[in-house]
């Protein structure tokens, strides 16, 4: 009786996000006005330009937080748009500290939405979501580091935070630690991101462009020779 109300839930769960999720499209694809929003959006986005995206936000007045909220659930539905932007246009327009917590809070949802759509409608979703590619890699740092994954993954600016929040709703994990470790490990970031896009104005744009590049650099670099350490030390067994 308790696995057969299990399968009910769980296929009304799927019915809940596949309706959403068709209605989010059809409104792209049959809504005009939808649509030109959406395209605004996206190249927004390509550009690299956080000013852009504060001028976005900023011209929806007492409702800029809300938008800049929704902005970053959306960033981590269609990975991998660059959630950066947001947290530097947050700091920009509300103090960095307010940015910090607004951005936080706003990537946190963003997680979860990604988790639960992984854990109810399965890889096949998540793949069409991220890439196929992208799943794999985050699948084998879940292999060599299991719940520890999601703490180092946050802590390393190189590896998508959506497409991490997709591969952990398709392990065992529970959604609780998948929660915690993300806010911890999420946290750090965002902070130093705020505090820098606070004062990000003309040239520190590329300052801290090319911080944060030598940054990724050194962390890739860190972690490729722990892989190979410990490669070795299996060889050697």
């Amino acid at each position: 009786m308790k696995e057969q109300m299990t399968k009910q839930k769980n296929w009304i769960k799927k019915v809940v996000v596949i309706v959403i999720l068709a209605v989010l499209v059809a409104s792209y694809y049959l809504v005009p006005s939808v649509r030109e929003l959406m395209n605004q959006i996206f190249r927004m986005f390509a550009s690299g330009d956080f000013t852009v995206v504060k001028d976005f936000v900023a011209s929806y007045g007492a409702y800029a937080a809300v938008i800049s909220f929704l902005l970053m659930i959306l960033q981590s539905i269609a990975a991998p748009l660059p959630a950066f932007l947001i947290t530097f246009a947050n700091a920009n327009l509300f103090g960095w500290w307010q940015g910090a917590i607004l951005s936080w809070s706003s990537a946190m949802a963003g997680a979860a939405v990604c988790f639960f759509i992984a854990r109810i409608l399965g890889r096949d979703v998540a793949e069409k979501l991220t890439s196929k590619a992208g799943l794999k890699q985050i699948d084998t740092f879940f292999e060599k580091y299991g719940k520890n994954t999601i703490l180092i993954c946050r802590l390393l600016p190189f590896i998508s935070f959506d497409i991490v929040s997709y591969a952990a709703g398709l392990t065992s994990m529970s959604f609780g630690a998948f929660f915690l470790a993300t806010g911890l490990g999420q946290l750090p970031a965002t902070i130093v991101y705020s505090y820098v896009g606070g004062m990000l104005t003309g040239g520190a744009k590329m300052f801290v462009t090319g911080l944060m590049l030598l940054f990724a650099l050194s962390a890739l670099i860190v972690l490729i020779r722990k892989i190979y350490t410990e490669k070795n030390k299996k060889s050697k067994k």
